[in-house]
C-alpha cells in the first residue's frame, strides 16, 4: 500500500508494514489470516500476506476447486447486479464487499444506469482503504467500515443515509457472507435488514453449501477458518433456502450461483444462490 493511501484517509492510523514495503491500517494484523485477502489470493490478486497465501493453500488442499468457485462467484455477482438493474434497481449495498475486484459494483451498474449509487461496506479496515482509494473517485460511490452482523452500524451511518434513499427500493448484496455469519445470528440480521427495506427492494445472497462433503471436510475446513478474522459455517441446502424466508424469489430461484441466469453450462459449485424480492 502506497503512503498516498494514507494520506488520502486520515480515518484510520497507519504504520509500516515491512512485508509489502508500505502503509497498512495499524488496526491490521497481517500475521492473522483474513477472509477477504484469502478470497484475493484465490482471485489473483496481490492485496494479501503470508498468513492468508498458507491459509489459502491449505483450503486448496481440501477443496481443490475453491479458487475456481471463487472467480465463478464474481460471476454470479456480475449477473446479479445486472438483473436488478433490468428490474429498475438504482441502489444497491454490498455488504462484506471484501477487496476491490474489477469489475466491481458500480462499475457493472453503471454500464446501464451512469448515476447508479452503490456503498460498499466491510469489517476489514484494509479492503475499506483499499476501496476508498480505489473505487470513490466519483460521486455516488462510498465505502464505509462496519460490521455487517449488527445491521444498524450500516443503516445508521449518516455517509449511507445521505446517499441513499431508503424510501425507495435497494438492492442489498451478500454474495459470499452469510457463510460467515453465525446460525443464531443471521435470521435477526436479515430480519433486521429487510424491516429497513422498501417495498420492492432486494436481497441477493450467496452461501457456502455443504451438502455432498464429507464430515471430515467440513470439520477440517471449519477448524481452520477459526483461527481467521471470521470463522466460517457450512449450511445445508435446507438451511440457505430458509434465509430467504420472508422474500420472493426472484426466478430461477435458489441454485448453484454458477447456474443463477448462467448462457452456458457450467461445473458444478458449492455456493447456492438466488435473489429474494421484499414485499
Amino acid at each position: 500500500m502506497s503512503g498516498s493511501y494514507a494520506d488520502a484517509d486520515p480515518e484510520f492510523d497507519w504504520s509500516w508494514t515491512e512485508e509489502r514495503d508500505g502503509w497498512l491500517p495499524s488496526a491490521v494484523d497481517p500475521s492473522v489470516f483474513n477472509v477477504a485477502r484469502v478470497y484475493d489470493y484465490f482471485l489473483g490478486g496481490k492485496d494479501n500476506f503470508a498468513a492468508d497465501r498458507e491459509a489459502a493453500e491449505k483450503v486448496l488442499k481440501m477443496v481443490p476447486d475453491a479458487a475456481e468457485g471463487a472467480r465463478m462467484n464474481r460471476r454470479f455477482l456480475e449477473r446479479v447486479v445486472r438483473a436488478l438493474v433490468g428490474e429498475g434497481i438504482t441502489q444497491f449495498i454490498d455488504l462484506g464487499a471484501g477487496i476491490p475486484t474489477s469489475p466491481n459494483v458500480h462499475q457493472i451498474a453503471r454500464e446501464t444506469v451512469p448515476d447508479a449509487r452503490v456503498v460498499y461496506v466491510d469489517n476489514d479496515p484494509m479492503a475499506v482503504a483499499h476501496s476508498r482509494a480505489l473505487l470513490c473517485g466519483s460521486p455516488g460511490v462510498l465505502a464505509v467500515q462496519a460490521d455487517v452482523r449488527w445491521p444498524q452500524e450500516v443503516l445508521e451511518d449518516q455517509q449511507v443515509r445521505k446517499l441513499i434513499d431508503f424510501e425507495q427500493p435497494v438492492a442489498l448484496l451478500m454474495i459470499a457472507l452469510l457463510h460467515f455469519v453465525p446460525h443464531e445470528v443471521a435470521p435477526e440480521m436479515l430480519a433486521r435488514y429487510r424491516r429497513s427495506l422498501a417495498p420492492g427492494s432486494y436481497l441477493a445472497m450467496g452461501v457456502a453449501c455443504r451438502d455432498g462433503m464429507p464430515l471430515a471436510e467440513v470439520t477440517r475446513l471449519e477448524a481452520l477458518y477459526a483461527k481467521s478474522t471470521a470463522p466460517v459455517v457450512l449450511r445445508t441446502a435446507a438451511q440457505i433456502d430458509q434465509l430467504f424466508d420472508g422474500l420472493e424469489p426472484l426466478e430461477p430461484g435458489i441454485v448453484e450461483g454458477n447456474r443463477w441466469r448462467a448462457d452456458e453450462p457450467s461445473i458444478s459449485m458449492r455456493v447456492l444462490g438466488g435473489v429474494g424480492r421484499v414485499r
